[in-house]
Parts: structure tokens; sequence; C-alpha cells
């Protein structure tokens, strides 16, 4: 079944914004993008976003609307790592090494407060991450695979250390896109390549593509991201 709980039959709310909060053990908070036309008694994918170094939940949530204002549910957390405050004077956060629990627990409590109140396909939930954001995404769904249906890597890259691939064969029912700039200092081409090639050579679907960009999104990644989840929701 694509769904747990059955309060999304009783409720129609709006397109836009909302904030919540779960107790991981600590209260962190969750930004949810709602679609167009939000209809309860369609299974939507689940976008989970991930924001890079001295990033924060809303500023990677802004991606949702410019990816697709009808086609998906997305959520945007934040990391637990306070960096102070960023550029336009709002707080940025980082991900530290991502390998305690606290973060997991995050997730999945993350994922099933959404699933309580939206209805949302349980085999399209797609870990989404730009840079930093992108290698926890990566680790998470190594060591969850059962629960989500794939990984979204914007100029990012896998996890260096801990055998990432330790959840063989299970991961092979991942699919994995990669979108990253051919100019990118930060997180040189060359990363993102090799990690295309271990994923392709472990048995997992990766789709590679590359843009004349730096760290930055080019515009069209995210039309081509969201033409690959299309095509994989087309898959079923």
């Amino acid at each position: 079944m694509p769904y747990t709980d059955l309060t999304w039959q009783a409720i129609k709310p709006k397109e836009g914004f909302y904030t919540s909060e779960v107790e991981a053990p600590q209260p962190l908070p969750v930004r949810t993008f709602l679609p167009f036309g939000y209809e309860p008694r369609y299974p939507y994918p689940l976008l989970v976003f991930f924001h890079g170094l001295g990033g924060n939940e809303e500023q990677i949530l802004r991606l949702a609307p410019r990816l697709s204002r009808r086609n998906y549910i997305s959520i945007g957390l934040r990391g637990p790592v306070p960096l102070g405050p960023r550029r336009d004077g709002r707080p940025g956060y980082g991900w530290g090494d991502g390998s305690d629990t606290l973060v997991e627990d995050y997730l999945l409590r993350a994922v099933e407060q959404t699933r309580r109140h939206y209805h949302v396909h349980s085999e399209r939930i797609y870990l989404a991450g730009f840079a930093e954001g992108a290698t926890l995404a990566y680790r998470l769904a190594l060591t969850f695979p059962e629960k989500v249906g794939g990984v979204i890597s914007l100029n990012g890259a896998m996890p260096r250390q801990g055998g990432p691939l330790f959840r063989l064969p299970e991961i092979r029912q991942l699919r994995v896109f990669i979108g990253h700039g051919i100019a990118n200092s930060v997180v040189p081409l060359s990363m993102a390549q090799r990690d295309a090639r271990v994923l392709y050579t472990a048995g997992v679907q990766v789709a590679m593509h590359t843009y004349p960009s730096t760290h930055k999104l080019h515009p069209d990644m995210l039309r081509d991201l969201n033409r690959w989840i299309i095509a994989r929701c087309n898959e079923d």
C-alpha cells in the first residue's frame, strides 16, 4: 500500500509552504511545500531536501516550486550544527559528519509525520541534497535502501568513508540522479563521475547529467530532474 494513515482523506490544504516540528530527540523543523491543486486521494512522490553547508531548510526548499508546482510533496530538513548567520542574515547550519543516529531519526520521523498528514506514495520517496546535503542523502539512502526510492545529488558526492555500499544487494533497487557542474571547483566533476561508475558497477540505475556551471545550480538541472522523476513514476 502506498500510504499508512487515513488522515489524508479528510483534508485538502492549499498550495504553499508550511512549517512543523519533530522531536528527534530535540525539536527540529520540517519545512513543507504542498503542490498546487493537491488531491488527497492521489499518492504523491515525496522529495526530502538536504541543504548544503551554511544553508537551512527554508533556503533549500525554495527549489521545490522551481522544480514543479504540481507534481510532488517536498520537505526541507535543517542540519543540527549551527554555523552562524548567512549573507542574507538568516541562520546557517551544517550536518556535521552526518553519521549520528540523530539525523537518521530526524529523517525517519519527518517522513512518518508527512505521511500522516498527506498522501505519499511509499515507493516514491527520494532524498535530494545539494553539496554537503547530497553526501548525507547518499549515506541515508544507502543505509536504509528499503525505505526510499532513490537519491538526487546536485553538485555533491558520495561519502568517502564507512563502506557506503555495505547493503548489497538491497541498494540495487535504488535509482540515482546526478547533476553536476563541469567547472565545479568545490566538488570536482571527477568525484561525481567516480560515484556514477561505482554505483553502476554495483548494479544501481544511475542517470548522470553535466552542466556548464560551477558549484551553483544550473537551471537545466531542475528541468532534467523533473523529467527523471516523472519517468521513474511511469515505470511502475
